[in-house]
């Protein structure tokens, strides 16, 4: 992939995660404020399609914007190059979209 696009996809999924951190953290600020346990939250969420929309928008973008991010890292400063980076980047990228997909689906399914 150009670095252009990676650079563009980068920033685009940065925006969506801005957003998407500072949601979950007024929710939670308001929800624990509120006096709800974990298992209540777990409980109002579960089977919402909203928050099931939300959580996986959140986990494509961390999955998108991670993986660029570290390789640009480890381009940087071990020098990784080459396809074996790329390859590598784009598995992290899998396990993070896996797990974070498995998890928006059990709070979903909680």
């Amino acid at each position: 992939m150009s670095p252009a696009r990676l650079f563009l996809l980068q920033r685009a999924s940065a925006a969506v995660l801005a957003v998407a951190v500072l949601v979950h953290l007024v929710t939670i600020l308001v929800a624990v404020r509120g006096g709800l346990t974990a298992g209540e939250i777990l409980g109002r969420t579960a089977g919402n399609l909203g928050w099931l929309a939300f959580y996986v928008l959140f986990v494509v973008a961390a999955s998108i914007h991670a993986p660029i991010g570290l390789r640009a890292i480890l381009r940087e400063w071990a020098g990784w190059r080459g396809w074996s980076c790329d390859v590598a980047m784009a598995l992290f990228a899998a396990l993070l979209l896996l797990l974070g997909l498995r998890a928006a689906w059990a709070v979903f399914a909680a």
